[in-house]
C-alpha cells in the first residue's frame, strides 16, 4: 500500500509538506497561543486517511465539573468530516461518565493533566487532497451547557499528485517561397548487344519504359504542378574496353532522350542528359553489402581508381576469375541501367479547408509550412493534430524541423522512445536541446533534464524556466513522501 504523508511539528506547530506550485503550503496555528496539537502526521492510501497527533493536557486545569470536547474536522468548502471526538473531564464528570457509560463507543475520555496519542484511520475521499484540518473545542459546566467554543486551525492538507507537463516549444517551419520536389527512379532497358537504338518491344523494355512515362505523366497530368526539367543518365557496366563502353553509355543515353522527346513536346532545356561509361561506383556498393568471401580484396581492386578501368577490370578477372564470373552474370546486368529524374514545382496553399483534405489524399503536395498551419486551426492534443506532425515527419523524415515538432508531440503522450528517435534528427536549435531536457526529466535523468535546460535558456528558449519550476516542486514532492521535512 502506498502512503502519502504530511508531518507538523508542533512546539510552534511550524508545518512540513509537499508542497505545489500553485497550492498553499499547508499550516498549523495556535489557538491562545497555547495549543495542545503535537506531532501531527497525517498519511494517506489509495483508499484510507490517516491522522494522528499527541493532544497534550498536562498543563491543563479543569474544574471538578467541568469538561472539554476535542474533536478534529476535515472541511472544503460544503463537504465536511467530523473525526473522533476526545472528551478531558475533570474528576466529578470523569466518574458520571464512566458510571453512566453515556458516551459514544468511538469517544475516547480522559482526565486533565495527561498526555494522550490519537490516531484515527477514515475513508478517504478526493475532495479531502486539500482539505482544512481544524480542532474543535467545546467547554461544558455543569448541567452540560456550553459555556465555550473554539475551532483550532491545524494544516492544510495537499495531496495533489505532481505531473510534469512542460510547455513544449513547437517551431514553425519557414515558408516555401518556391515548393520544389523530385521524383526519382531507374529503368533498366535492354539493347541488343553492342547496339544504342532502343526497341521499344524488345525483352522487359515495354514495362521499363512505362515506369519513365507514368512517373513524367503522373506529374504533367496535375492541375498543380509543373515540370521543370527531367534529367536522364545512362550507366553501362565495367566489362569489355572502356572505349567502347562510352560509347554504349552515350549512345543509349541520347537515344533514351529521343525516345522521350517524341512523346512530349518539352522545351528542347527542359530535358537535361548525362552518362557514365562504367559503373564501378554500383559494382561497389553491392560488393560492399554481400557477403562475399574475397569482399575485402574485390574492394581493394575496386578502389585503385588511379589505375585505367580496362587495367582495374582485367586485375579483377585474373584475381578472383570465380567471382568476377558471378558478378558478369549477376550483378553486371543491373549496372547497364539508365536513371531519370523529374523536377517539378507545386503551388501554394493558404485554405485550411483544402490543406485538410491534401494531407488525407497527396500529403506529398504540402510543405512543411502548410501542414503546420493546419495544426493551428485544430485543437492541440486532438488525434487529428496529433496526426498532421506525424504526417509531416514521414514526408519530411530528414528535416530537423519537423522531427521536433514530432517529438514534442510523442513527449506529450509520454511515447518517449519514439520521441528519442525523432530527437536524434532534430538538430541543435534550443527549443530541440530543450526537447531532450523534457525527455530526460520524464525518465527521471534530472540532471542531464537541469544541463540541457539551462543550455536551452541561454540559447534563448523561454519555455525552460517554467519546466525547471515544475522539475524543482517534482523533487520537492518526491523528498517530502521519503521522509520529514522540517522549515
Amino acid at each position: 500500500m502506498k502512503l502519502h504523508t504530511l508531518i507538523f511539528a508542533a512546539a510552534g506547530l511550524t508545518a512540513s509538506v509537499a508542497p505545489a506550485a500553485a497550492t498553499t503550503p499547508a499550516v498549523a496555528m495556535q489557538t491562545d497561543g497555547s495549543s495542545c496539537v503535537r506531532a501531527l502526521q497525517v498519511e494517506r492510501s489509495d483508499n484510507n486517511l490517516f491522522v494522528s497527533m499527541e493532544l497534550d493536557f498536562s498543563e491543563l486545569k479543569l474544574k471538578s465539573d467541568r469538561e472539554i470536547t476535542y474533536m478534529p474536522v476535515l472541511t472544503l468548502g460544503d463537504s465536511i468530516c467530523e473525526l473522533p471526538q476526545v472528551v478531558v473531564a475533570g474528576r466529578n464528570r470523569y466518574i458520571q461518565h464512566q458510571r453512566h457509560n453515556d458516551l459514544a463507543d468511538d469517544v475516547r475520555l480522559c482526565r486533565a493533566g495527561k498526555v494522550i496519542d490519537y490516531a484515527e484511520v477514515i475513508p478517504y475521499e478526493q475532495w479531502m487532497e486539500t482539505a482544512l484540518l481544524s480542532l474543535t473545542e467545546d467547554e461544558c459546566g455543569c448541567g452540560f451547557n456550553a459555556i465555550s467554543s473554539t475551532s483550532q486551525e491545524l494544516a492544510v492538507l495537499d495531496f495533489k499528485e505532481r505531473v510534469f507537463a512542460p510547455v513544449f516549444a513547437f517551431i514553425t517551419p519557414e515558408v516555401e517561397l518556391v515548393k520544389s520536389r523530385e521524383v526519382r527512379g531507374s529503368a533498366y532497358i535492354d539493347f541488343p548487344v553492342n547496339r544504342t537504338e532502343i526497341r521499344p518491344d524488345y525483352r522487359r523494355n515495354p514495362e521499363e519504359l512505362q515506369k519513365i512515362r507514368n512517373t513524367i505523366d503522373v506529374i504533367r497530368d496535375d492541375a498543380d504542378t509543373r515540370i521543370v526539367s527531367v534529367a536522364i543518365e545512362g550507366y553501362a557496366s565495367p566489362e569489355g574496353p572502356l572505349k567502347n563502353n562510352e560509347r554504349l553509355a552515350q549512345g543509349r543515353t541520347e537515344a533514351l532522350v529521343k525516345y522521350v522527346r517524341s512523346l512530349y513536346s518539352f522545351e528542347p532545356s527542359l530535358i537535361k542528359s548525362g552518362w557514365v561509361a562504367e559503373d564501378w561506383a554500383g559494382l561497389r556498393r553491392y560488393v560492399e553489402s554481400s557477403d562475399m568471401s574475397e569482399k575485402a580484396g574485390i574492394l581493394d581492386i575496386i578502389d585503385l581508381e588511379s589505375m585505367a578501368p580496362d587495367a582495374r577490370e582485367w586485375r579483377l578477372k585474373s584475381a578472383y576469375p570465380e567471382e568476377y564470373r558471378f558478378l558478369l552474370d549477376n550483378v553486371y546486368p543491373g549496372l547497364r541501367h539508365s536513371d531519370y529524374a523529374v523536377e517539378y514545382v507545386i503551388r501554394s496553399y493558404a485554405d485550411v479547408a483544402e490543406i485538410r483534405e491534401l494531407i488525407k489524399t497527396t500529403p506529398q503536395k504540402l510543405s512543411l509550412h502548410e501542414m503546420f498551419v493546419l495544426a493551428q486551426s485544430l485543437e492541440p492534443g486532438s488525434d487529428e493534430y496529433r496526426e498532421v506532425f506525424e504526417v509531416a515527419v514521414r514526408m519530411y523524415p530528414e528535416d530537423p524541423v519537423a522531427n521536433l515538432n514530432a517529438a514534442n508531440i510523442a513527449l506529450g503522450r509520454d511515447e518517449l522512445d519514439r520521441a528519442e528517435v525523432y530527437l536524434a534528427k532534430a538538430g541543435d536549435a534550443p527549443e530541440a536541446v530543450y526537447a531532450r531536457g523534457i525527455l530526460a526529466a520524464k525518465r527521471g535523468d534530472y540532471a542531464t533534464a537541469y544541463s540541457l535546460f539551462d543550455r536551452a535558456a541561454a540559447a534563448g528558449c523561454r519555455e525552460t524556466a517554467d519546466a525547471v519550476e515544475q522539475l524543482r516542486e517534482m523533487e520537492r514532492y518526491a523528498q517530502s513522501k521519503d521522509g520529514i521535512k522540517r522549515k
